[in-house]
């Protein structure tokens, strides 16, 4: 079957565990987020050059690759940090628009953000986002309402950004959640 033809049937492919470590240099307030595979992190301050890191915060997460189930296409999702639902904090930021013009449809706007600094890391593509949308509604229960994901380059202003981001922060399993398909 080809690729270019074929009407994908998503499901997640190498599965890994871990936490998305945020860290902020104490001296030129960059912020930085990475993914670590350890169970336990490490959580003390470092130097590294110029920079005096100190986390901010620790959360349990996982990456995921797409792989289609009917022509093996697979489709790498190692710059996706993770999925923020707009909250409609800012009225003139371009996600919160477009929210409140497809709340009336019960669609639901998420964003799709890579790594920070963003100037340092891939973001994720607008195909690769059009993927994981097509992933996601595919599995949702409820068929009254979708949601739309687009790419983090919409965000107006992270700092006053109050979207709410998907993750455990109280680090509750360190299990394969039951029925996560793999």
């Amino acid at each position: 079957m080809e690729k270019e033809r074929c009407e994908h049937r998503w499901g997640m492919a190498n599965v890994l565990y871990g936490h998305i470590i945020t860290e902020k240099c104490f001296h030129c307030d960059k912020v930085s987020t990475s993914f670590i595979s350890q169970i336990k992190p490490a959580l003390e301050e470092y130097r590294d050059g110029e920079h005096f890191w100190n986390v901010m915060e620790s959360a349990q997460s996982f990456r995921f690759d797409l792989q289609c189930g009917k022509c093996g296409f697979l489709v790498p999702f190692g710059d996706l940090m993770g999925l923020m639902m707009c909250t409609g904090c800012d009225e003139t930021c371009e996600v919160d628009i477009l929210r409140r013009q497809l709340e009336p449809m019960r669609q639901w706007v998420y964003v799709a953000f890579g790594f920070l600094p963003k100037e340092e890391w891939k973001q994720p593509t607008k195909e690769k986002i059009r993927i994981l949308e097509d992933y996601f509604n595919a599995r949702r229960r409820s068929t009254n309402s979708s949601i739309k994901i687009v790419s983090s380059e919409m965000v107006k202003d992270y700092a006053v950004c109050y979207g709410e981001i998907i993750k455990d922060v109280e680090l509750v399993s360190l299990t394969t959640p039951e029925g996560l398909e793999c």
